[in-house]
């Protein structure tokens, strides 16, 4: 159990506010279904309020937040100057969405099962930065990631957001590791 930070911050089966930044990768979503059994189970425990207590309730509030990395037009070359086709942002933005509905949809499913309350962002933007300011902006009390289980010279090559996150955020952040069966496919 945790200290309460100015009266409002109380861990295990009391009251905590906390962000799970998730995607479509195996790992995200481990680092759900973790907090969901170990820091929010309690809370589910007890069964679901008789009536929603509101933001200044005893319940944990759970952010789940999903970034839509910035997508740069493809540019054409067409005589002198350069083009893009509509329709190809159009394509790309219709299948941005529908990755982000399933990935929320899928969240908060997983929440509603464990009985947590719940709420979804979908954000756009570079996934570090857009992360670490919804955190800070969110005033959660912890910042929750996966990691994908790269090794040192991937890491360094493709980069990591929760690396990034976890030297950047201005709030608590728990990198949950993944299993050693998704661990091994990278």
């Amino acid at each position: 159990m945790m200290e309460p930070r100015g009266g409002d911050q109380v861990w295990r089966g009391m009251k905590m506010k906390a962000m799970v930044a998730v995607d479509e990768s195996e790992g995200s979503f481990y680092a759900l279904k973790w907090a969901l059994d170990n820091l929010f189970a309690p809370m589910a425990d007890v069964g679901p309020p008789a009536v929603d207590p509101g933001p200044s309730g005893n319940e944990g509030l759970l952010f789940l937040v999903h970034v839509q990395p910035t997508v740069n037009p493809p540019v054409y070359p067409v005589g002198p100057g350069a083009y893009t086709g509509p329709a190809v942002m159009d394509a790309v933005k219709k299948a941005q969405e529908e990755i982000s509905a399933r990935v929320v949809s899928k969240a908060l499913q997983m929440c509603k099962d464990k009985l947590v309350r719940a709420k979804s962002v979908v954000m756009n933007g570079d996934p570090r930065e857009v992360i670490c300011e919804a955190a800070e902006k969110m005033q959660v009390d912890m910042l929750i990631m996966g990691s994908r289980g790269l090794g040192t010279f991937k890491r360094a090559i493709l980069g990591s957001v929760s690396d990034y996150c976890a030297h950047h955020a201005k709030t608590p952040v728990l990198i949950v590791k993944p299993p050693m069966e998704l661990h091994r496919k990278h």
